[in-house]
């Protein structure tokens, strides 16, 4: 029933921060018409943290090394915050052309191999190993 997801960054610069996600970060991508691109994402998932509030949600990108990261953003002009060290992995946020930030880190929790989900009412049984 579910066949991916579709995250949303909202932008007061929207041509600007597109051309970084196409140009700076080489994500590929599909013009749907009249500039507007939809990008192909990696691998991804997804968790549930407890809350005060309802709908609230969060996009963070994962890279394998956080200083090459910082390093190559860097040298592309591109500011990132310091990193910070967290017991779930290590954190920078990366300010985009359009003045909003987007989160990076890279992880030191398991990760669960990717796959379809099951069709509603289905087996649900959880990822014995994270891979």
């Amino acid at each position: 029933m579910i066949i991916g997801a579709h995250a949303i960054i909202q932008s007061k610069a929207p041509d600007a921060d597109r051309a970084f996600f196409r140009d700076i970060l080489g994500f590929r991508h599909l013009d749907v018409g009249g500039g507007w691109l939809v990008f192909a994402l990696p691998p991804s998932e997804f968790a549930v943290h407890p809350s005060s509030r309802n709908d609230v949600h969060e996009l963070f990108f994962m890279c394998d090394d956080i200083e090459e990261f910082r390093a190559a953003m860097r040298a592309q002009g591109i500011r990132c915050t310091r990193l910070q060290t967290l017991s779930w992995g290590q954190l920078t946020r990366v300010t985009l052309p359009g003045g909003g930030a987007v989160g990076v880190y890279q992880p030191r929790h398991g990760r669960p191999r990717s796959s379809r989900p099951r069709k509603v009412g289905g087996d649900s049984r959880s990822t014995k190993r994270a891979t």
